[in-house]
């Protein structure tokens, strides 16, 4: 079957009309390979089943590419695809559209700022799971995957040295004043496309706030971090290196602020910022911390 290319933002009428041979088409070659037409109309009309409309809810660009998420009329269901340079689609994901507006709804009792020094690209972020997948898990639904950008890519030349990654070796900033009280030092900062699945947080530390709210801030670089255990830090005071250490496929930061210290049973809080904006996949941000 030949390739064709359509607008984007023709996507969502199209697919709630059912013609999905002429998505199909679309699809680029690799995509077609792993899933056969008949598969796709069959789940895709199943999913599509009731929908009078969709609309676009997100659009961003990353890597080259151009990501778009629609959802339908009631809220329940979402797509999320992404077009390259050429309109071809390079990936498509159905399923439903679930938030947890009790928890969405209540910010932190403190305010931050991001923990970076200078302007970054927040890769994964906001309030549901087709942009941000942590969305799905309680302990890290409200977490953020921040990356530095240049000309749309997070690297330079070829993606198989850290240091070949811009957020690598970048300094990682306190987001508020607090106390350190548990971090994690001297694991390897991985080839990125290794991953480290039993230590997923890597070099990580975190700091307890006022309120009893705490941040974290994971993957750091190997022997990076600059502050021990019980020591007090102000807001913009440099904590260490961002690193390509843990379960992660590139350098980039991992920060969430939690209701408990335990990584693993903590409640993810959605973040209150001090310059009054929530950013979401897609968007640049930067420190505002001012002393």
């Amino acid at each position: 079957m030949s390739i064709s290319f359509i607008k984007p933002e023709q996507f969502g009428q199209l697919f709630q009309s059912e013609n999905f041979e002429e998505i199909y088409r679309c699809m680029s070659a690799g995509f077609q390979q792993s899933l056969p037409l008949e598969q796709f109309i069959t789940v895709a009309s199943s999913f599509n089943e009731g929908v009078q409309s969709y609309q676009i809810e997100f659009k961003s660009s990353s890597q080259n590419l151009h990501h778009y998420i629609w959802v339908d009329n009631q809220r329940e269901r979402g797509i999320a695809v992404s077009f390259d340079k050429s309109n071809q689609i390079q990936s498509l994901l159905i399923k439903p559209y679930i938030t947890y507006p009790d928890t969405d709804n209540q910010l932190t009792k403190n305010a931050y700022s991001m923990p970076i020094s200078g302007e970054w690209f927040v890769f994964w972020g906001g309030a549901n799971e087709f942009i941000n997948y942590h969305y799905a898990y309680e302990h890290m639904r409200y977490a953020y995957d921040l990356v530095k950008v240049r000309d749309g890519m997070s690297f330079q030349n070829t993606p198989t040295l850290c240091e070949n990654f811009y957020a690598f070796n970048e300094e990682i900033l306190a987001p508020a004043d607090g106390k350190v009280i548990q971090l994690i030092d001297g694991l390897v900062d991985y080839t990125p496309g290794e991953m480290d699945a039993v230590n997923a947080a890597g070099n990580y530390v975190v700091i307890e706030h006022a309120n009893k709210e705490y941040s974290l801030l994971a993957h750091l670089k190997k022997d990076s971090i600059q502050v021990e255990i019980g020591e007090l830090v102000k807001e913009g005071q440099c904590i260490g290196k961002c690193g390509n250490s843990g379960n992660t496929s590139e350098p980039h930061l991992h920060f969430q602020v939690m209701d408990s210290p335990d990584l693993n049973n903590a409640k993810s809080l959605r973040i209150q910022f001090k310059d009054g904006v929530e950013p979401i996949q897609g968007d640049m941000v930067s420190n505002i911390f001012r002393g």
